[in-house]
């Protein structure tokens, strides 16, 4: 009989080639059915896409540690993940001009029927998994040295995951008394750090997480010292994790470990899936926008309802990392302010003419930065770029305000689809929009992505913010 921790293994194998072999063989299947030769571009076209299923990431897209995922955020997941690839292929195909060389029929047939069997294979694989780690008799059993604000924190998102985790907390252990530690009911003190090394060498404690704050560096390491003559599996949480992080996680460098504090979600692949999309879909949607932006240049050069001025309003704001950009949109006021004061436009402000309150209560006049967006200076989704002048003023008013700089800007983001946009008079509502643009680079996923163009496009219609 194999081992609960073998099965785990072989389960999560299969969820990695399961996929692969999916859509390769749909592809040979469609080919025979349509009496189609499976040719060597065919076999090209395979190995690619092998490739990609196979090192696009298998998890849930935000990268947690689980085994187990909930089975609609698995779904999702797998279309997300088959959209990717599709927009890579398709990508490829543009660039090196050999999509003709492929039957239609069999190549759309293939787009949309592969994910309606990645599903179900990814969801029998999903509840193979849940059975082998659900047993609680099997479920390692956890503790926790110190009772703190970050250890209680993971206790209870463990309990929360304890099936997808296959672990089983036991409580707390801690030198202070429960009525000093102020502990409720839900929370237990077993007793002692000296009780918890008893009870690991005893067999009773499987996994130990030590979460004593930096300052008591010389009992944690003592601590340590006590529980490596266990079996007790053991970690430490550190104490920097009741901060407000962005992207936190543990990794190395060239063997020497590393805690990231700070960090942008588009690193690695993770960035070329972000540029890859864009670039994608801004030529998509440049293909249908172009009559309504050539009309609109005609209608501010000639139109009777604009002012003298050039077609296209020029600024320089921050973008990716802080590097300073020009942003692009088509000029609505009948000034084109760039100095070291901007000032914000205002409902009913009288320097919009007829045509560019048109244009900016449609957002239509955001439409030229979709050339940013090829230039590779800003993406589809992201933190709304400010005015170099509006920058300076507010990084030193906001706590962590230059950190949104971690993602490229956005044509829209996460805080536009939430209401905040707009002239920002109070320092309350610029404090609105930035938690908006932090929350959305702690929780980045390509799926968030097209949630929020999504959105964008429902909201632009009805949004009263938009002047």
């Amino acid at each position: 009989m194999f081992s609960r921790g073998f099965s785990i293994a072989m389960v999560a194998a299969l969820q990695i080639i399961m996929p692969p072999i999916v859509v390769v063989g749909t592809l040979v299947l469609l080919c025979r059915f349509y009496d189609v030769d499976y040719d060597n571009f065919f076999v090209a076209l395979s190995i690619i896409v092998s490739i990609l299923t196979l090192t696009l990431p298998h998890g849930r897209a935000n990268g947690n540690s689980q085994l187990i995922s909930a089975p609609r955020s698995l779904a999702l997941h797998v279309v997300v993940r088959w959209m990717i690839i599709c927009a890579i292929l398709l990508a490829l195909g543009y660039v090196t001009k050999y999509s003709e060389d492929f039957s239609r029929r069999v190549v759309v047939t293939w787009v949309f029927v592969t994910p309606a069997l990645l599903i179900p294979v990814a969801l029998v694989l999903h509840e193979l998994m849940r059975r082998v780690v659900h047993n609680r008799t099997s479920a390692r059993r956890v503790a926790f040295a110190g009772c703190t604000e970050a250890s209680m924190a993971l206790a209870e998102r463990i309990e929360n995951n304890s099936e997808a985790l296959g672990f089983r907390v036991l409580g707390f252990f801690d030198d202070r008394s429960a009525s000093r530690l102020g502990l409720s009911g839900r929370i237990r003190r077993l007793g002692s750090l000296t009780d918890l090394v008893e009870q690991a060498r005893s067999g009773q404690v499987d996994v130990v997480f030590v979460a004593l704050p930096l300052r008591h560096v010389c009992r944690v390491m003592e601590l340590m010292d006590e529980l490596r003559d266990t079996t007790a599996s053991i970690y430490y949480v550190p104490d920097i994790f009741v901060s407000d992080l962005i992207q936190a996680r543990t990794g190395e460098i060239l063997g020497m470990p590393v805690v990231a504090l700070c960090e942008t979600p588009f690193y690695g692949y993770r960035g070329v899936v972000k540029r890859i999309t864009d670039v994608v879909f801004t030529c998509v949607i440049l293909a249908v926008a172009a009559p309504v932006m050539l009309a609109i240049a005609l209608m501010i050069r000639y139109s009777k309802y604009s002012s003298p001025g050039p077609i296209v309003f020029k600024q320089r704001r921050y973008g990716f990392d802080g590097r300073e950009i020009v942003v692009y949109k088509f000029r609505t006021m009948t000034v084109s302010e760039d100095g070291p004061s901007v000032q914000q436009a205002t409902r009913d402000d009288a320097r919009v003419t007829p045509l560019g309150r048109f244009l900016r209560r449609y957002s239509l006049d955001e439409l030229p930065q979709l050339f940013n967006v090829l230039q590779g200076q800003m993406s589809l989704v992201g933190p709304r770029p400010h005015a170099v002048a509006h920058n300076e003023e507010y990084r030193r008013l906001i706590k962590g305000y230059m950190i949104r700089h971690k993602a490229p800007p956005g044509i829209t983001g996460l805080a536009q689809v939430n209401g905040c946009r707009g002239e920002t008079s109070r320092i309350e509502e610029m404090q609105a929009r930035i938690d908006y643009d932090l929350e959305y680079l702690r929780r980045w996923t390509p799926l968030l992505d097209l949630k929020i163009l999504i959105l964008t496009a429902i909201r632009v219609i009805h949004d009263e913010k938009a002047y």
